[in-house]
């Protein structure tokens, strides 16, 4: 959990900036995002299967942006 304590003369919106760092560092916001809402369990075939589409999506544009397309 993210924790952030007030310092003497700190200003809300740094207090605040702070706050948001380390909810980045920790990587909460993917987490609650996916929490959000109810996925149906998928079998173990059918994670290998989106697992494997993604990576084929993401080593397209990887070649893309290498080429300068």
């Amino acid at each position: 959990m993210a924790e952030v304590t007030r310092k003497e003369q700190e200003s809300f919106e740094n207090l605040l900036r702070r706050f948001n760092r380390k909810v980045q560092q920790f990587g909460i916001l993917p987490v609650a995002r996916k929490k959000m809402y109810f996925n149906k369990p998928l079998s173990k075939r059918e994670q290998r299967e989106i697992a494997i589409r993604k990576k084929i999506k993401k080593d397209a544009k990887l070649k893309q942006l290498i080429r300068g397309f």
